[in-house]
């Protein structure tokens, strides 16, 4: 199963200032669980003022997650800033300690690229087990695995998350997939985030 999910929508903002901006990350972990604090930073970091690319040959983080290789790539082109990732072979079976299934994701990518007014974001995301993905993935596509306490949820998988800011400013940030432990609170807390792409046309990030 593959899905790929294409965001092209300019977000507008009021005024330019300073050269566009841009960076990538093929992964990130910041979870607390039974009062450990884990922690990766961003995973084979690149921005568009160097390092223009990065590779991390993955591995595992504790018993939380293991990601496979991951490769991004940064650039700036006249007024345009580009900012991609990818990864492979991600898995993490930490749910499974309260119940729920094991995630794992084949590949995943995020890319963005600044506009004279804004930004735009794409995402493709292979094959998914463990949860059911659909064929074309909308945007912000939240699925949320039930099992929490009193009914919540044991976590939300949220597939082509795209962040702006209020009011929007042009500026974006898009990640191919989060995975959020126990959004209303339980045992564990959170964020697993797989391919990440940053863009901002004036540079304020």
């Amino acid at each position: 199963m593959l899905a790929v999910t294409t965001l092209a929508t300019p977000f507008l903002a009021a005024a330019a200032s300073g050269a566009s901006t841009g960076w990538a990350s093929s992964g990130a972990i910041d979870v607390t669980i039974d009062n450990e604090h884990i922690v990766t930073g961003e995973l084979a970091k690149c921005t568009v003022d160097g390092p223009y690319s990065a590779r991390t040959p993955g591995g595992e983080t504790g018993d939380i997650a293991v990601f496979g290789v991951g490769e991004t790539g940064c650039g700036r082109s006249g007024a345009v800033s580009v900012a991609q990732a990818s990864g492979h072979r991600f898995a993490t079976s930490v749910l499974k300690r309260f119940g729920g299934p094991a995630l794992s994701v084949r590949t995943y990518s995020a890319k963005c690229a600044t506009t004279e007014t804004g930004s735009l974001g794409e995402v493709a995301i292979g094959a998914v087990e463990g949860i059911t993905v659909p064929a074309q993935i909308p945007p912000n596509d939240r699925i949320v695995i039930p099992g929490g306490p009193a009914g919540t949820a044991l976590a939300t998988v949220i597939l082509n998350e795209t962040v702006t800011p209020q009011p929007p400013d042009g500026s974006l940030v898009t990640h191919a997939v989060h995975i959020k432990l126990f959004p209303q609170g339980g045992p564990a807390s959170g964020d697993i985030y797989l391919g990440t792409a940053a863009c901002d046309p004036f540079g304020k990030k």
